[in-house]
């Protein structure tokens, strides 16, 4: 039966898709992908006979055309978006146009940039007595964000954050933050196209990154981990989980008593 797959296309390597995005993709006799900033290398391997539509300069009207036609003579459509589709992924609104249209679907998750980033960093994100929370956010630009989600708002948390969509305005990224709970010696790395070959990671606090942001000339395409989290590699861990503390006792394992 034909039905339209949403598939998260990961971070930027290719080998990054998932197993089951990677058959669909491969089954698929349509695809639409965001030529912009998935890997077109990634569509011609898995789906070299398919059809092919680079999104990057399509409306959502053009888009839902494309689909419409292939889903009346019973093709396949892959709709292959960058990282995981459900964050910063516009995608519900094209779901919205297939729900009023009834035509099927389904969504395949995929590897977001932000855990793409923590693994160039070696990095968890979460630590004991340290960040339990993370919070997935951007700056307000050109797409506003509701008042409450302000940056400033968000920064009063003090949990480690990962700022997609923002670089450019770096100066100002810094500038909110600093009126949270962060200070001008919070730990600070921007990755640059994470897991791409041409990855760049730049490391500082809030005191320095716009700097070196701007003298690495990071534009576009690259996240902001803010934190002290960030901190562990460098100063050691304040406290170890338990998870594997041998006095430690949970449903799989029995602690030793001293």
């Amino acid at each position: 039966m034909t039905k339209v797959h949403f598939i998260g296309a990961g971070p930027g390597n290719p080998e990054l898709i998932t197993v089951k995005g990677a058959r669909l993709l491969g089954e698929a006799k349509v695809v639409i992908f965001a030529g912009s900033l998935v890997d077109r290398e990634l569509v011609r391997s898995h789906a070299p006979h398919a059809e092919v539509y680079d999104s990057s300069s399509m409306t959502l009207e053009e888009t839902t055309s494309a689909i419409v036609e292939a889903v009346l003579v019973d093709r396949n459509v892959v709709r292959l978006h960058t990282g995981d589709p459900a964050i910063f992924g516009a995608i519900q609104e094209q779901m919205a146009e297939l729900d009023r249209l009834g035509i099927d679907y389904d969504v395949v998750p995929g590897v977001t940039s932000a855990f793409a980033a923590a693994a160039a960093l070696k990095q968890e994100l979460t630590l004991p007595e340290i960040s339990q929370t993370v919070i997935f956010t951007r700056m307000e630009g050109k797409t506003p964000v509701p008042e409450q989600e302000s940056l400033n708002e968000i920064a009063k948390i003090g949990a480690t954050l990962v700022i997609y969509l923002s670089v450019s305005m770096i100066d100002r990224v810094v500038g909110e933050l600093l009126q949270g709970a962060y200070t001008p010696v919070t730990p600070v790395a921007v990755v640059y196209r994470a897991s791409w070959p041409d990855q760049q990671i730049v490391e500082g606090t809030l005191a320095d990154i716009a700097e070196k942001v701007k003298e690495a000339g990071i534009g576009k395409q690259a996240l902001i981990l803010v934190g002290d989290v960030l901190k562990a590699r460098k100063e050691g861990l304040k406290a170890r989980s338990l998870l594997y503390d041998k006095e430690f006792s949970h449903g799989c394992r029995k602690g030793i008593i001293t």
